[in-house]
């Protein structure tokens, strides 16, 4: 397998999980945000301690995956750089749409 292939093969992979990466990590970053309504509803509305409780056990949970998922991100995020700038050394890469795309990938989960 050439130099180039394995190149662009890592890039569809490293696009992908960065991708997937991204997305896991908002949802998590939601599911907190709805948890932190619902204790406040509960703590309003005088609800029993044990749900409190379990909604503040689910937020720590929450918070926990979001730290997890953001440091997964970055060392998938500084691989994805490393093959760009690899690939964009490489002639024959310069202008693939895969590496076009990763680079679209590499924008779109940075903001």
């Amino acid at each position: 397998m050439s130099d180039a292939v394995a190149l662009r093969k890592q890039l569809k992979i490293k696009s992908g999980s960065a991708k997937r990466l991204y997305k896991e990590h908002k949802l998590y970053q939601k599911e907190e945000e709805d948890l932190k309504r619902k204790l406040d509803k509960y703590i309003a509305d005088n609800a029993e301690d044990w749900d409190i409780n379990n909604t503040r056990r689910m937020m720590e949970e929450s918070g926990k995956m979001i730290a997890d998922s953001a440091e997964r991100l970055g060392s998938v995020m500084q691989e994805l750089r490393d093959l760009l700038v690899s690939a964009e050394r490489n002639p024959e890469l310069s202008q693939d749409e895969v590496v076009l795309k990763a680079q679209e990938t590499l924008e779109e989960v940075s903001i």
